[in-house]
């Protein structure tokens, strides 16, 4: 499914249960002993998906430890990113000299808790959904808004090394399975970690989302992706 809202040259996996096996290496065993086995298996899978896809660039499989933001210890090369929810787990994956940066996200295809939209957004993005959600399309749209943001932080933290809040990334989302992200964190970064673009699918009960930058391009260059209302221009 994933797939359908991916760029060349990257490669995934996904799983909708855990029923298959997936072995872990020792060194994740130990990481993910004290943890749930609901927990434990969802890990697991995930890490499966990661090894699968990175099978297909060619890669041996290998232990996949969190490194600095959670994020696994990819290949010297490999730009990647790990997402799952109730229901799904994904990976993707790609040679860093293709892809310069990636992330997902993938979220039950539900409206958000009460109060969590309020701490995650602006009033400008909360505006923008009460538009998008007079098309009547039936879109989540405010955990689309949240799973947007979370992929853009896995693609923004292996290159900025930094945090970012929710409200420090602005999302413009176009109805036709597009958006555009631009970045204000709190200290400067280089214009290359400010702006991403990524593309959303709503599928069997399931919201994705992935934000990716093609190696070589300039991100000022990207445009926004025509949100019903929005004149900005990323």
């Amino acid at each position: 499914m994933i797939e359908e809202i991916l760029p060349p040259g990257v490669r995934s996996a996904e799983a909708f249960d855990d029923l298959a096996p997936a072995p872990l290496f020792p060194e994740e065993a130990a990481l993910m002993a004290e943890r749930r086995p609901g927990r434990r298996r969802q890990f697991a899978t995930a890490r499966a998906c990661a090894r699968r896809s990175l099978g297909e660039l060619g890669f041996a499989s290998r232990p996949l430890l969190p490194a600095g933001g959670g994020a696994p210890q990819w290949p010297d090369g490999v730009v990647g990113s790990i997402t799952h929810c109730d229901g799904y787990r994904a990976a993707v994956v790609a040679r860093s000299v293709e892809v310069a940066a990636l992330g997902i996200d993938a979220e039950p295809a539900l409206p958000l808790p009460h109060g969590v939209l309020s701490l995650v957004s602006s009033p400008a993005e909360r505006a923008l959904l009460e538009r998008l959600a007079a098309h009547g399309t039936g879109v989540c749209w405010d955990r689309l808004l949240f799973s947007a943001k979370e992929a853009v932080y896995k693609a923004w933290y292996p290159g900025a090394r930094q945090w970012l809040g929710f409200r420090d990334v602005h999302v413009e989302i176009g109805l036709a399975g597009t958006f555009a992200a631009l970045l204000h964190p709190a200290d400067p970064v280089p214009v290359a970690y400010r702006r991403f673009t990524g593309q959303w699918l709503v599928r069997n009960g399931l919201l994705l989302t992935v934000v990716s930058r093609t190696a070589g391009t300039d991100p000022r260059r990207d445009v926004s992706s025509g949100a019903p209302g929005s004149a900005t221009a990323y």
